[in-house]
């Protein structure tokens, strides 16, 4: 936990210094980027990140109002809400996405060695498929 807390709050204080944009926007807006047609339900959102869905609606209703991206009724079942990507925010991330992949390789990767990230791709599989030892 402590490592997570120590790296995340670095990560996060050089996006707040490098962009406009918050950790928790940089977040929704590699979730949104990583589908291929920019958006998402609130509740896919949620999944990905592994939030609650409240956090998800409060954070995308600050993000729409910066223009980063657009919220609208779901049209196959007008229960739930999409989530797209705007030209802005795409800028946004394009912009901010280079300076925290550096980041990431100076604060993480570039830390371990081969055999260290072998291992930790091991581990992290078999904790993420369930999988015990």
């Amino acid at each position: 936990m402590e490592m997570h807390a120590v790296v995340g709050a670095e990560l996060a204080r050089r996006l707040a210094a490098d962009s406009t944009l918050s950790y928790q926007d940089y977040e929704v807006l590699v979730a949104l980027t990583d589908n291929d047609s920019g958006q998402l339900r609130v509740m896919e959102i949620a999944e990905v990140l592994g939030w609650e869905k409240s956090r998800v609606s409060h954070q995308v209703s600050r993000m729409t109002s910066r223009g980063l991206v657009e919220k609208r009724p779901c049209e196959s079942d007008r229960r739930g809400f999409e989530v797209s990507i705007t030209d802005v925010g795409r800028s946004h991330i394009e912009r901010a996405a280079p300076g925290h992949v550096e980041a990431v390789r100076e604060l993480f990767i570039d830390r371990l060695s081969a055999n260290d990230l072998a291992s930790l791709t091991r581990i992290a599989r078999k904790v993420l498929g369930g999988e015990s030892a």
